[in-house]
């Protein structure tokens, strides 16, 4: 699959027309932070653009599958997202909540492990003081944020001592934008959560679109579903901005310059 820059439809119509000649058997997957919603300081004050539900909305009624695949866990994705009618794979796949239900379906791979990375960083809690670096309880997944420290770059090198010792206590370490999170190694990423997603009755054609070193996973775990034959047609959308890591361009079939430029592809593929 070629690359192609952010020209407007005319690039966009070329490799998204499969799916929207064959609605019902295109899947439309995306990131939410910084690809629906813009980065923030605090991710509790996350909100995705104005028109986004109304465009999700109809992409609903129209595609076989609409869905969001998230570092944040299933039920806060569908609160900022604002829509029961879609799909979300929250904490970057070890959760599933699918339309219409109320409790996301955890990773079973989880099983015994749920609380392994919250009693690791509880270990090790008063050498977080003064680091710069705020926590974040997503259940499995434990975060460190950097971003709004006085001194990113000291409270960034912290985490990095910090993901080291939580390697070798037995948890994997998975980097974004100014945040470490910790996770028991093995199950979940949004490889697998778009493999899940698309494992539905009929769907044959995807379009993915991230902006972060995490959704490289579903980048090319979609690379791979095409070269298999399970996709007909397989769209990988970069949403570019200064912290994006230098690799989502080069995995990337078309980049939009902003969360706006993946809103407007939404809005085409909605026509």
């Amino acid at each position: 699959m070629s690359h192609e820059s952010e020209t407007g439809a005319a690039a966009w119509s070329a490799l998204l027309e499969p799916l929207r000649e064959h609605p019902a058997q295109a899947a439309i997957l995306t990131d939410v932070d910084g690809t629906l919603a813009p980065i923030v300081e605090r991710a509790e004050d996350a909100t995705v653009l104005p028109g986004t539900r109304e465009v999700l909305t109809a992409l609903s009624q129209r595609y076989g599958l609409v869905g969001c695949v998230s570092g944040r866990q299933a039920t806060d994705a569908r609160q900022l997202v604002g829509l029961d009618s879609i799909a979300y794979a929250g904490n970057h796949g070890l959760e599933l909540l699918l339309p219409g239900e109320e409790m996301p379906r955890p990773d079973p791979s989880l099983a015994g492990r749920e609380r392994q990375a919250a009693e690791f960083l509880a270990g090790i809690d008063g050498r977080l003081d003064g680091s710069g670096l705020r926590t974040e309880d997503k259940g499995p997944i434990q975060a460190l944020h950097w971003r709004g420290a006085a001194d990113e770059a000291a409270a960034e090198s912290r985490a990095h001592e910090i993901a080291i010792e939580g390697g070798q206590a037995g948890l994997e370490p998975r980097w974004g934008r100014k945040v470490l999170e910790l996770r028991p190694v093995g199950g979940g990423g949004k490889d697998a959560a778009v493999a899940s997603l698309l494992a539905g009755d009929g769907l044959d054609r995807a379009v993915y679109a991230g902006d972060d070193r995490t959704d490289l996973d579903a980048f090319r775990r979609l690379r791979e579903l095409h070269e298999e034959g399970d996709l007909t047609a397989a769209v990988r959308v970069g949403v570019l901005s200064p912290e994006a890591p230098a690799e989502l361009v080069e995995e990337s079939d078309l980049t939009v310059g902003s969360p706006e430029g993946w809103l407007r592809v939404l809005e085409w593929l909605a026509e």
